[in-house]
C-alpha cells in the first residue's frame, strides 16, 4: 500500500535500503550478540529489582521472574523471526512498517524512543548512587549539590546529579567511535558482571535457610503479578539485539541465537539469585534496602569482602545497560530517519567510523541530562509499558505476515503460530493492566505529542509519500 496512513515498506524494499551505501559496519557474531543481550539484561534487575521485587512477592518472587521471562521468551521467538528474515537496523519499528502500516510503525517507533531514553536515564541515576558509594569506601565525597537533580534527597539542597550525566557522556563517546570499539568494551564488562554473579551465588549458596522461605506466597497471586510487572524491567534490553540486525555478519543465523541465548542465561540467573537472596535473608529485612539488595545479603552472611566485589559488578552492570539501550535508541532513530520520518541528521553516517555519529550525541546528550536533572524513579514503569507495547505489536506482526506473505523465506521461524504469538501477546496485555493508572496516564500524553509530531512533519516527508510525488510528477 503507497498512499495514506498504513501504506508499507516492501521486505525487498527494506533490504535493498540496507544495501545502497548507507548500512552500517558488519561487526558482530553470535558471541557479541549473546553477551549484547546479557549487557542489557543483567544490570539494574538483578542488583537493584530483587529487593524491591521481594518486598512485593516474598520468595515467589521467582514465579514472578519466571512469568515476565516466559512474556518475553513467547515475544524473542517473534523477535527472532522478524529479525533473521529482515536483517534491517530498526527493531519492531522496522518489522511493523512492513508489516501493519507506516502510521503503527511511527507509533511504535515513538514508543522505542521513550523506553530506551528513560531507561538510559533511570539506569544512570541507580548507577550513580553505586559509584558514589564505592567512592565513599575511598574516603572521597562528592559536593551535595552534584550528587542528585533536584528535590531528589529530601531534607537536601542539591542541583545536578554529575556523576549520571558522566557516565552517559563516556558512553556516548565510546558509541559514537564505532561498534567494534563498543563491543569489545561490552564483552569485556559483561564477561566481569556475570563472573561478579556467579561469585555471589558460589559464596551464598552455603548460607541458605529453607525456613526463610515460608511462607513461599506470602502476598498471594495479586503480590506475584505486581511483582512480575515490576521486574518485568528487569528483562528490558533483549529486543535492542534486533536493532544490532544491519551491524550482524551472518544475521539469519546469529540473531536468532544471540536473542534466545541472552534470554535463556538471564532468566536462569535470576531464578538462581532470587533463590538464594530470599533464603538466606527474611523478605521483610529489604524494606528500607532496596537499592543494594545483594550486598545486603552478603554483609548478613558474613562475607563483606564480597559484597565489595558485588558493588563493582553491579556499577558494571548498569555501565552495560546504559550502553545497550543508547545503541538501541540511535539505530532506531537512524532507521526512522532514513525512512523520512525524522530528520535527516539522524541518518547520516560518520564517514570513519561507520556510525551515526549525530544521532548519538544528540540522544546521548539528552539522556544525560535528563538523569542530571529529573528524578526518574516514578518514570521507570514508562520504560516497562513502552517495552511491553513493542512486544504486543510485534507478537501481531509475526501473525500478520504469516498469512500475507507465507512464502517469504524464513532463516528461524517462530513455532507453533499463531499460538505462541496470541500467548506473547495475552502475558504483554495482562502485565500492562498491572501498571498503575499514572503511568498510563503519562504513557497516552506521550503517543498525543507523538501523532502532533507525525501529523505536521513525518507525514509529509516519508520517503515513501516522496517517492509518490517523484512518481506523480514524471
Amino acid at each position: 500500500m503507497k498512499n495514506g496512513l498504513l501504506r508499507k515498506k516492501t521486505i525487498s524494499d527494506l533490504l535493498k535500503t540496507a544495501e545502497k551505501g548507507q548500512g552500517l559496519k558488519k561487526e558482530l557474531g553470535t558471541f557479541d550478540l549473546t553477551l549484547l543481550g546479557i549487557g542489557a539484561i543483567i544490570g539494574t534487575g538483578i542488583f537493584v529489582l530483587t529487593g524491591t521485587g521481594a518486598l512485593t512477592a516474598g520468595p515467589a518472587l521467582i514465579i514472578s521472574f519466571v512469568i515476565a521471562g516466559l512474556a518475553c521468551l513467547f515475544s524473542a521467538l517473534s523477535y527472532a523471526e522478524f529479525a533473521s528474515t529482515v536483517p534491517v537496523s530498526g527493531s519492531v519499528y522496522t518489522y511493523t512498517y512492513a508489516t501493519l502500516g507506516e502510521l503503527v510503525a511511527w507509533i511504535i517507533g515513538w514508543d522505542l524512543i521513550l523506553e530506551y531514553l528513560l531507561a538510559v536515564s533511570t539506569v544512570s541515576v541507580g548507577w550513580s548512587g553505586y559509584f558514589q558509594s564505592l567512592l565513599k569506601g575511598f574516603g572521597i565525597e562528592l559536593p551535595k549539590a552534584l550528587t542528585a537533580a533536584p528535590g531528589a534527597l529530601p531534607g537536601a539542597t542539591t542541583y545536578f546529579n554529575l556523576p549520571a550525566f558522566l557516565i552517559v557522556f563516556i558512553i556516548t563517546i565510546l558509541l559514537s567511535l564505532g561498534v567494534k570499539q563498543s563491543k569489545r568494551v561490552n564483552n569485556v564488562m559483561v564477561i566481569i558482571k556475570v563472573a561478579v554473579v556467579l561469585l555471589f551465588i558460589a559464596v551464598a549458596v552455603g548460607y541458605v535457610k529453607p525456613e526463610h522461605w515460608q511462607p513461599f506466597m506470602p502476598f498471594g497471586f495479586n503480590g506475584v503479578f505486581s511483582a512480575a510487572a515490576l521486574v518485568f524491567f528487569a528483562f528490558i534490553g533483549f529486543d535492542a539485539i534486533s536493532s544490532a540486525a544491519e551491524e550482524t555478519r551472518n544475521p539469519n543465523r546469529d540473531l536468532p541465537k544471540g536473542i534466545l541465548l541472552s534470554l535463556f542465561i538471564c532468566t536462569l540467573l535470576y531464578v538462581i539469585v532470587t533463590a538464594i537472596m530470599t533464603g538466606i535473608v527474611p523478605f521483610e529485612q529489604f524494606k528500607g534496602n532496596t537499592d543494594h539488595p545483594i550486598s545486603l545479603v552478603l554483609q548478613i552472611a558474613g562475607q563483606n569482602w564480597v559484597a565489595g566485589v558485588i558493588d563493582v559488578g553491579a556499577i558494571l552492570g548498569m555501565t552495560t545497560v546504559m550502553l545497550v539501550m543508547l545503541y538501541g535508541q540511535t539505530r532506531v532513530s537512524f532507521a526512522m530517519s532514513r525512512d523520512g520520518l525524522m530528520p535527516r541528521m539522524f541518518s547520516k553516517i560518520h564517514p570513519k567510523f561507520r556510525t551515526p555519529y549525530k544521532a548519538t550525541w544528540f540522544f546521548g546528550l539528552i539522556a544525560g541530562l535528563l538523569g542530571g536533572f529529573i528524578p526518574l524513579n516514578e518514570l521507570a514503569e514508562l520504560v516497562n509499558i513502552g517495552t511491553l507495547s513493542a512486544f504486543i505489536l510485534i507478537s501481531f506482526s509475526v501473525i500478520v505476515l504469516r498469512k500475507t506473505q507465507p512464502d517469504l523465506k524464513r532463516s528461524f521461524r517462530c513455532p507453533a503460530v499463531p499460538l505462541i504469538p496470541i500467548l506473547s501477546i495475552l502475558f504483554c496485555g495482562f502485565l500492562i493492566s498491572q501498571l498503575a493508572p499514572a503511568t498510563w496516564l503519562r504513557f497516552i500524553i506521550w503517543l498525543a505529542i507523538g501523532f502532533i509530531v507525525y501529523f505536521a512533519y513525518s507525514r509529509k516527508h516519508a520517503r515513501l509519500n516522496v517517492e509518490k510525488d517523484q512518481s506523480i510528477n514524471m
